[in-house]
């Protein structure tokens, strides 16, 4: 058991980067957010445009990242959505047992689907061909937009990341119960 809480507490260290990184992305969409609205009066106002759809579609990407690198942060710190009204007043043990049936029977699962389903869009999106060679990137449709595809892997990080800590979450709810 030590082992997996060695591995759980490596798992943890991880999520609490993409936590940083989540938060840190906050900083950043509401920067250039800011930029984006003074930008457009303020070249409106002087007649030159300040501002274009990079760092629109930039914004937008940020704000991706947030939640995507931020679900397996929220997970690990119990700040997820659940019925607080019943799971406030229950034991450590009990709380633990819920978790550990709701983590092994539904965020696996929805997990593994949410990989499955994207693997394909992501892998299109960086070019991938039927004949499973690779071609140009998707780009975005706008003028000066952003490839899509450094964006839409980062759906593959995201489900990666909280599947790899629902699993340290399964490990921690373990040893709860047996030492309880």
């Amino acid at each position: 058991m030590r082992t997996l809480l060695k591995f759980s507490q490596f798992i943890d260290n991880i999520t609490e980067y993409f936590g940083k990184a989540s938060a840190f992305c906050v900083l950043l969409t509401i920067t250039v957010g800011f930029y984006n609205v003074i930008a457009r009066y303020l070249g409106r106002f002087i007649g030159i445009k300040l501002t274009s759809n990079l760092l629109i579609e930039l914004q937008w990407y940020l704000f991706s990242l947030t939640f995507l690198l931020g679900f397996a942060y929220i997970l690990k710190h119990g700040e997820n959505v659940r019925v607080d009204f019943l799971y406030a007043n229950w034991s450590p043990k009990t709380k633990a047992w819920v978790d550990l049936i709701g983590h092994t029977l539904f965020l696996i699962a929805f997990c593994i689907i949410g990989l499955y389903a994207t693997t394909n869009p992501v892998l299109q999106s960086w070019g991938r061909l039927p004949d499973g060679s690779f071609d140009t990137w998707e780009l975005s449709p706008d003028p000066d937009g952003l490839p899509r595809a450094p964006i839409k892997s980062m759906i593959l990080v995201g489900f990666g990341m909280l599947l790899l800590q629902t699993f340290s979450e399964i490990i921690k709810n373990i040893s709860i119960i047996k030492n309880s």
